[in-house]
C-alpha cells in the first residue's frame, strides 16, 4: 500500500490556524478564541469547497485559504491594538 505524499502546506496551515486561535484566546478572551477556531472553520471550508467546485484550481483555493487566515490575523491584531488604546 502506497501512502500519498506528505503535504507540508496543509500541516503549516493547520498549525498556524491553531496558533492563531490560541493567541486570540490568550489576548482577547474566549469569544475571540472560539471565533478564530470555529468561526474561521465555518468560513474557510465552504469557501474552499466553492472555489474548487467552480474553478478546480488548487492554487486559487490555497491563495483564498491563506488569505482568509491572514485577514483573521490582521483583524485580531487590529482588535488588540484598539483595545489597548
Amino acid at each position: 500500500m502506497k501512502l500519498p505524499a506528505f503535504n507540508l502546506d496543509a500541516l503549516a496551515y493547520c498549525i498556524l490556524w491553531a496558533a492563531l486561535a490560541i493567541v486570540g484566546y490568550s489576548v482577547a478572551g474566549l469569544k475571540a478564541g472560539l471565533l478564530l477556531s470555529v468561526g474561521l472553520f465555518l468560513l474557510v471550508m465552504p469557501s474552499s469547497a466553492f472555489m474548487l467546485a467552480k474553478t478546480g484550481n488548487f492554487s486559487a483555493e490555497r491563495t483564498l485559504r491563506w488569505g482568509l487566515l491572514a485577514a483573521a490575523a490582521l483583524l485580531l491584531a487590529s482588535y488588540v491594538d484598539v483595545s489597548e488604546a
